[in-house]
C-alpha cells in the first residue's frame, strides 16, 4: 500500500491535532483485520483520559473504522492499530494497548455483560456558540475541545439568525443569558469595563439584526438552535445557557427581563403568560421577580446568587444504563467514576418538579430535589444539559485563573463533556431512549 500525506482527509484543527499526521499518517485500508487493533483503555490505566476523546476523534475523521465500548473498562475505544495512531497516542502521553487476537474474548465478554460495541463512523462538525471575543479559559468545553485536539468553529447570534448552523453537527452554549439580561451582572460588576462592553457588543449586534432590544434578539437565537435540534442537530449546553435558553424559548409573547435602569421589576403575571411547549426540558417554573436578586427562577435548585436560598455543594452520581437497550444514555455516562463532586454555576442543577415527563436523568444527587445531568430527544435531534461551570473549579468567580487541564488529565466531570462530543459519530439505529 502507498503511503499518502492524508492531512487534507482529518483537516486542521487546534491544539492536539498538530502531532505529525502529515508525515506519519496514511491512507488506511477500508478493512482491517480484527488481530490489528489498539485498545484505548478509559479505567485508572489510562494515562490521559482527555486526549484520548482527541485520538478517537482523529481516527473517525481521516475515515477509519473505530468503536466505542461501553461499559467496557471505562468506555474504551477500540481503532486501528497503525503506526499513525500509536504515533499519535505517544506523542500526546495516551495509553494504547495492542490487543491482536485478544479482541475475540473481548468481544465475548461485551456480548455476555451490560456492554455494547458501538461503531464511530462520522467526526461531528462542532460549533461553539460565544462572542467574538469570549476567553477560551472561561468554557470549559472549549478549554476541553482544544486540550483533547478536537477542531470547532466559533460562531455567535448572526450565524444563528442567518441559518448557519446547518453547517454544523454539533453545537455547546456554555453561560449566555439567552432572556437578554447579561446575566443580572450588574447586581455585582457595576461599573467594570467587560460588562459595558458585553451590554454594547449585545445592543449593537441587535440594531444591526434588525431587531429592536436585545432580549429579542436572544429569543429569535434560541428559536433558531431549537430548529437546529429539531432538524437534527445535537445541542449540548452547561451552566447559565440551559436555565435560559428555555425561559426564552417559553416567553415567546411576555418581555421576562427586568429593566435594570430603574429597577423596574417583570409582568407580574409573566409566568401565566409563557409556553412551555417548545421549551427542551423544563416547565412550569416561577420567574424570579425581584430584579435586585441575581437568580433567573425556581428551575436552579442552588441558587449560587440567590442569597440564603443558596445549597452548598454535595456530589452527583452517574445512572447505569442498560447498555444493549439504551445505548444514547449509556455513551454519555462513560467514565472511570460513578460518583464525581459538583461545582457550582449561574445554574448549577434543576429541580426535579421543573422537568419534562420525557427529560432522562443521567446523573443526581442522592436524595436531593434537583439533578446535575438530563438528556432528551426533540425532533430529529436531541439536546443534553449539564448543570454548573467548570468542573474543576468548584467555587469558579468571573476572573479567577483559567483551569489547566494538564493538570487534570482524568477529569470525571470533563470526560462528560467530551462524551457527548463524540456521541453525534455513533452509528444510527433503532435506539429506545
Amino acid at each position: 500500500m502507498k503511503r499518502r500525506d492524508f492531512v487534507r482527509a482529518i483537516g486542521g484543527g487546534a491544539g492536539g491535532l498538530a502531532v505529525g499526521w502529515s508525515v506519519l499518517g496514511f491512507r488506511p485500508r477500508a478493512r482491517l483485520p480484527a488481530s490489528a487493533s489498539l485498545l484505548i483503555p478509559m479505567d485508572d490505566a489510562q494515562t490521559d483520559h482527555l486526549k484520548a476523546y482527541g485520538l478517537a476523534y482523529r481516527a473517525i475523521q481521516a475515515g477509519l473504522k473505530a468503536e466505542w465500548l461501553l461499559n467496557y473498562r471505562g468506555g474504551s475505544f477500540l481503532i486501528p492499530d497503525l503506526d499513525a495512531l500509536r504515533r499519535d497516542a505517544a506523542l500526546n502521553g495516551i495509553r494504547a494497548e495492542p490487543v491482536d487476537s485478544a479482541v475475540t474474548s473481548i468481544r465475548g465478554e461485551i456480548e455476555a455483560n451490560n456492554m455494547d460495541a458501538v461503531p464511530l463512523e462520522k467526526a461531528p462538525k462542532v460549533a461553539v456558540y460565544a462572542p467574538p471575543n469570549a476567553a477560551p479559559w472561561d468554557d470549559a468545553v472549549t478549554m476541553s475541545l482544544q486540550y483533547a485536539g478536537i477542531p470547532f468553529t466559533k460562531i455567535w447570534d448572526p450565524e444563528v439568525v442567518n441559518g448557519s448552523l446547518r453547517d454544523f453537527d454539533w453545537l455547546h452554549l456554555h453561560h449566555e443569558d439567552f432572556t437578554g439580561q447579561y446575566s443580572k451582572f450588574f447586581l455585582i460588576y457595576s461599573g467594570m469595563p467587560w460588562l459595558a462592553e458585553m451590554v454594547q457588543r449585545n445592543s449593537e449586534m441587535a440594531r444591526r439584526l434588525g431587531f429592536q432590544t436585545v432580549p429579542d434578539l436572544k429569543k429569535a437565537v434560541a428559536r433558531g438552535i431549537h430548529g437546529f435540534v429539531e432538524n437534527g442537530g445535537f445541542l449540548f449546553a452547561m451552566c447559565t445557557a440551559t436555565e435560559t435558553i428555555d425561559l426564552a424559548l417559553a416567553a415567546k409573547s411576555v418581555d421576562i427581563a427586568a429593566t435594570f435602569a430603574d429597577g423596574t421589576p417583570i409582568d407580574p403575571d409573566a409566568d401565566s403568560k409563557l409556553d412551555w411547549s417548545q421549551s427542551f426540558a423544563f416547565t412550569g417554573a416561577h420567574l424570579e421577580p425581584n430584579p435586585l436578586v441575581a437568580s433567573f427562577s425556581d428551575i436552579d435548585g442552588h441558587q449560587v446568587n440567590g442569597g440564603s436560598r443558596r445549597q452548598p455543594l454535595g456530589a452527583f452520581k452517574l445512572f447505569n444504563f442498560s447498555a444493549k437497550i439504551d445505548p444514547v444514555p449509556t455513551m454519555l455516562v462513560q467514565n472511570h467514576r460513578s460518583v464525581i463532586p459538583d461545582f457550582y454555576g449561574l445554574t448549577t442543577s434543576f429541580m426535579r418538579n421543573r422537568l419534562k415527563p420525557g427529560a432522562t436523568i443521567m446523573g443526581d444527587e442522592e436524595s436531593a430535589p434537583w439533578v446535575k445531568y438530563i438528556h432528551g430527544d426533540l425532533g430529529k435531534g436531541t439536546w443534553t444539559f449539564f448543570g454548573g461551570h467548570d468542573p474543576e473549579d468548584a467555587q469558579h468567580q468571573i476572573g479567577d485563573p483559567p483551569t489547566d487541564l494538564s493538570l487534570h488529565p482524568h477529569s470525571p466531570g470533563y470526560r462528560l463533556i467530551l462524551n457527548n462530543v463524540l456521541f453525534p459519530a455513533a452509528k444510527k439505529r433503532e435506539l429506545k431512549t
